[in-house]
């Protein structure tokens, strides 16, 4: 077998993109995901993978969310939008003979986890087993979240170190363009990123897992490995057969995976269609190549930032989005910002005129829609009204499926 080629920053991405299934009139969650691989595998038993060329698809922790994912680094985000749009249009074709469909946004806006959660019980059953009996699995913060995962190739300790840096100090800013789910129990939450917010305390129990959500300040694989060490004695306690390895324990909202020498961003919703995914991906992408090829601040200033001052600004962005007000003139400097304050969306709108010549045509309608008309939690709310019925919820997040079927932004 020929080891997989070294890739530098930038020279390749990976994109993993998350759906739910749900019956199509009613928008109860549908568990078929298992089904759904084992019949394109033309297999009499059960499969965690299907490989279909250029898109993969594999199983994640519960049956009503199935993962897209490009197979092997993609050499450009460009044009991948229809690439991913292909394989969303042949799933909902073998789902519509069973009334159901995919649908995005970060989570499901009337599930309830504690009767419809159903979770994966083939191949590595035994990892999920584990992390149900340690965390319970059947709330929010587990079995209704979806994300878009962004992974970034990194060659070598001074590469990492660059890369990780740059990660860190786009992380706070990334609710303001990707929040989508401000509803959870059919209510609205407070929250444009209620994902988010359920996500960073649905592992509690053991702290050091998720940390601050933004990652410590470390950046070579030697530090990396003192992180993994304390996730490992944390654990053990509660895991006393080893099942659970630290590097998938953790659960930052992003992770260094030395085994593929990438670093995985996660804080990502998905959108409602894989053209606003990969224009948001594009937007990340830009912003961190700017800082890592050093545009307005050295690498140095840039790996001076803790975690705590960075957890500060993205937690403001989980609750408000886009109208998050940045007051750190330091960290808008990062950016190339001159002002003393400015909104989070304000920033991205800074950002990607800036970047402006980096995106295709596509990438600049949606963002241009996005910087506009605001995240897609926004949207929702806007259309959903002061005190939604579960009616008018219903309606709106099955006009979302038809955008995800047809590729187009909604609102």
């Amino acid at each position: 077998m020929n080891a997989p080629p070294v890739l530098h920053l930038f020279e390749g991405f990976g994109l993993e993109l998350e759906y739910m299934l749900v019956h199509r009139e009613t928008l109860a969650v549908f568990p078929w995901a298992d089904e759904l691989l084992r019949l394109t595998a033309r297999t009499d038993g059960y499969v965690q993978d299907v490989a279909r060329g250029p898109v993969a698809w594999s199983n994640e922790l519960v049956c009503h969310v199935l993962e897209l994912k490009t197979n092997g680094p993609a050499s450009s985000l460009g044009g991948l939008d229809r690439v991913f749009h292909e394989d969303v249009a042949h799933i909902n074709g073998l789902l519509a003979g069973r009334g159901a469909m995919l649908l995005g946004t970060g989570a499901h806006p009337l599930m309830d986890p504690a009767t419809d959660t159903r979770l994966w019980s083939h191949g590595d059953r035994q990892i999920y087993s584990a992390y149900d009996r340690i965390f319970g699995c059947r709330g929010h913060g587990w079995s209704n979240l979806q994300s878009t995962h962004l992974n970034l190739p990194f060659c070598g300790d001074e590469e990492f170190g660059r890369l990780h840096a740059a990660v860190r100090l786009v992380l706070p800013l990334i609710p303001a363009l990707a929040a989508s789910s401000p509803l959870l129990d059919g209510q609205p939450t407070g929250y444009l990123d209620s994902r988010l917010e359920t996500y960073r305390h649905n592992q509690a129990r053991i702290p050091s897992i998720a940390g601050r959500i933004i990652p410590e300040r470390l950046f070579t694989r030697g530090e990396y490995d003192t992180l993994f060490e304390r996730l490992r004695t944390d654990v053990a306690p509660h895991d006393p057969d080893g099942i659970l390895e630290p590097v998938f324990l953790n659960s930052r909202g992003a992770i260094a995976r030395f085994d593929r020498n990438a670093i995985e961003i996660r804080l990502l919703d998905i959108q409602e269609c894989p053209q606003a995914d990969l224009a948001v991906a594009a937007a990340v992408v830009s912003a961190t190549r700017h800082l890592v090829e050093e545009t307005h601040v050295p690498v140095e200033v840039q790996q001076e930032w803790p975690e705590d001052l960075l957890s500060d600004i993205l937690l403001a962005g989980i609750r408000d989005g886009d109208a998050a007000v940045i007051r750190d003139a330091d960290y808008l400097r990062m950016f190339g910002i001159r002002a003393g304050a400015c909104s989070a969306g304000q920033a991205w709108r800074n950002i990607c005129e800036n970047c402006r010549d980096d995106f295709d045509d596509r990438q600049k309608a949606a963002l241009g829609h996005i910087l506009s008309a605001g995240p897609l939690a926004r949207r929702v709310l806007r259309s959903l009204g002061a005190r939604p019925s579960r009616e008018v919820i219903v309606s709106v997040y099955r006009d979302l499926g038809g955008c995800l079927a047809d590729n187009r932004l909604f609102g």
